[in-house]
């Protein structure tokens, strides 16, 4: 704890007021200024916690972060506020010197020369200075160039407002290859709140994610005495509603690493080009979070099999993403964890279950009875309850997924607060109510998709890719 006595009566103000925003606020800045930067950033941390959108928090811990170059982290904590438009310019600066610390200039210079046209009381000269030395030239510019000495430095002018066309054929120092928002994730980082106590049942299924993902993380030591790296993906497929996306998040939860759900709207543009650099900012995301659990749901949409595509721009897409699972080296994707989910894994390019990439495909199966009640029981765990028989509502439930499930609780809930209402106070929920909900209930796709995956499994399975579906399609559906 810092030896200041103004900062020490703040701190005892702040505790003896927790839910004060501006003095938490004027504490961490104060912190920062004096140079405290681990107590910066953990009070900058809790104040984020009272306000999660305060521009000045986020810049404030970014700040914190830079100071200790922790620079992936600083751009990590900017992210959302440099996806929306019009950003606070400081914030800008402070992305600059993040990434200038990574070593990538043209983007630091993008993002300083971008936020300074909109605000030059935001300029920093040592900053600029540095990223202007950076990209300058190692040879001096022609005889006759800007300033008519052979050996000047050339002329630099500051790139233009972002989103102003570039005059055809230009190309500036600073300026990234592709226009910032083509380069930039739409998607976010999370920190997910549920863990493996959180998924009922699929003991198999965790058990997988488990030695493929999870140990590498935690035993690091052990998996590299036998040559294998943490990091690594899992192609979840099964039936909708069936839990591979809150499975996902209780992966990252277990693990404790950032979490990143991506959606088709991340990724898919309708520029020829866009899409690509979509996919790559977004494996760059999870690369400066790391760990972190890259998860994409309905796979089948951006990796689909390229013997199916009319488009050239589709297989690109494909051949991208491939391309961005490899990495450029061997360790680019050290501690990123990618989790696919699909409900058409036949649908999924063959070249996704090459070593080294979705390579282990893992059936999430809907519950049986006794997850059922697993299920039932997490569901209604935070509500009114009378005594529960979960066992007899799971015998009622026969082909019901997690979806169907949550749809039994909340019809039951509406019927129970219904009651409660016209009573005037909370009366608990009962078997006989879920029971009931469950009847007025009917499974959604459960049937439909082992029908689609009976054809596969019994007539497209030359190369054995589905025997782990062989005996659920043998059952009676």
């Amino acid at each position: 704890m810092p030896d200041d006595a103004g900062l020490q009566a703040l701190r005892e103000a702040a505790r003896l007021s927790p839910d004060n925003l501006p003095l938490r606020r004027h504490l961490a800045g104060q912190l920062l200024a004096k140079g405290y930067l681990a107590d910066a950033e953990a009070e900058f941390r809790a104040t984020l916690a009272l306000s999660p959108q305060d521009p000045e928090l986020i810049t404030g811990l970014a700040d914190a972060f830079i100071r200790q170059s922790a620079f992936g982290e600083a751009m990590a904590a900017l992210e959302p506020l440099l996806s929306v438009p019009g950003y606070p310019p400081a914030a800008g600066v402070l992305a600059a010197r993040a990434l200038l610390g990574e070593g990538d200039t043209a983007k630091a210079a993008y993002r300083y020369f971008e936020a300074t046209s909109r605000d030059a009381s935001v300029a920093d000269q040592e900053l600029e200075a540095r990223i202007t030395g950076a990209s300058r030239p190692a040879t001096p510019p022609p005889h006759g160039a800007a300033g008519g000495s052979p050996t000047a430095p050339p002329a630099v002018a500051p790139p233009p407002y972002a989103g102003a066309p570039a005059p055809p054929g230009a190309a500036s120092p600073f300026l990234p290859s592709v226009p910032l928002p083509g380069d930039a994730s739409t998607a976010e980082v999370e920190r997910s709140g549920v863990s493996f106590a959180d998924v009922a049942g699929m003991e198999t299924v965790k058990e997988a994610l488990r030695i493929k993902l999870l140990l590498p993380m935690q035993q690091p030591e052990m998996f590299a005495a036998f040559g294998k790296r943490a990091g690594g993906g899992v192609l979840l497929y099964g039936p909708p509603g069936a839990g591979k996306t809150h499975l996902a998040r209780a992966a990252a939860g277990e693990l404790g690493a950032a979490f990143v759900n991506v959606g088709l709207a991340d990724i898919l543009d309708m520029y020829i080009g866009n899409s690509e650099r979509n996919l790559r900012a977004t494996f760059d995301l999870a690369r400066r979070n790391r760990p972190c659990v890259l998860f994409f749901d309905e796979v089948d949409a951006l990796a689909g099999r390229r013997s199916d595509m009319r488009h050239a721009h589709g297989r690109q897409l494909v051949n991208q993403f491939l391309s961005e699972l490899d990495g450029v080296d061997q360790h680019a994707n050290e501690g990123v964890l990618v989790l696919a989910a699909t409900n058409a894994p036949w649908y999924v390019d063959v070249a996704f279950r090459r070593p080294g990439r979705l390579d282990q495909p893992v059936f999430v199966p809907p519950p049986d009875q006794q997850a059922r009640a697993a299920i039932l029981r997490i569901l209604c765990r935070d509500k009114p309850l009378a005594e529960m028989d979960y066992d007899a509502v799971a015998q009622v439930t026969e082909h019901f997924v997690g979806a169907d499930l949550k749809g039994v609780v909340d019809r039951a809930v509406e019927a129970k607060l219904q009651q409660s209402l016209n009573a005037g106070r909370p009366i608990p929920l009962t078997t006989q109510d879920l029971l009931a909900a469950a009847r007025s209930v009917r499974p959604t796709a459960v049937r439909e998709w082992m029908g689609t995956a009976r054809n596969y499994v019994m007539h497209a399975n030359d190369s054995g890719a589905w025997d782990e579906l062989m005996p659920w399609v043998k059952a009676k559906w």
